[in-house]
């Protein structure tokens, strides 16, 4: 017999300071590997940047505190591309999936882009990462105009 979620009351908000240990913790359930020096850098460039380029970072906040955040900016790329808004990190706590709580984040997120007048977002998913990449799929996401193309450097003698 399939037991109901309760329904879970959420606020997206911006992302704060003390919000720092929250993200560690829910990107370290995601990844396997806490990532602390990585995120305090993210943290400063994202909230202590004014004006350009557009930056946003949002969190999903439950009665437990917070259950997910998303990261992005806009860029301009060489090779021809035009400015674009990038969605480069979005992590929703295990305990909290299913609940359209990324979907949400990635909504605020678009519209604030499109309020900058930014056309496009893109994002780039390891091609194995199937739940992330099924999240942007279900999201409107599809291939884009650019091929990304590695080289690896270990290979090389």
């Amino acid at each position: 017999m399939t037991q109901a979620r309760a329904a879970e009351t959420v606020a997206i908000r911006d992302l704060r300071q003390q919000d720092l240990p929250e993200v560690v913790r829910i990107d370290a359930l995601q990844t396997g590997e806490s990532k602390p020096d990585y995120w305090k850098r993210v943290f400063r460039d994202f909230l202590q940047a004014k004006g350009e380029p557009l930056r946003v970072g949002l969190c999903a906040e439950g009665a437990d505190g917070l259950v997910g955040y998303l990261f992005g900016e806009v860029r301009a790329f060489e090779f021809g591309s035009d400015k674009c808004g990038w969605i480069f990190a979005v992590g929703v706590d295990p305990a909290h999936l299913r609940r359209s709580l990324a979907t949400g984040l990635l909504a605020l997120a678009c519209r604030r882009f499109r309020e900058a007048g930014i056309r496009q977002v893109r994002t780039m998913v390891g091609r194995n990462n199937v739940p992330v990449l099924s999240f942007f799929r279900a999201n409107g996401f599809v291939g884009g105009s650019f091929v990304q193309l590695e080289l690896d450097l270990e290979g090389e003698a």
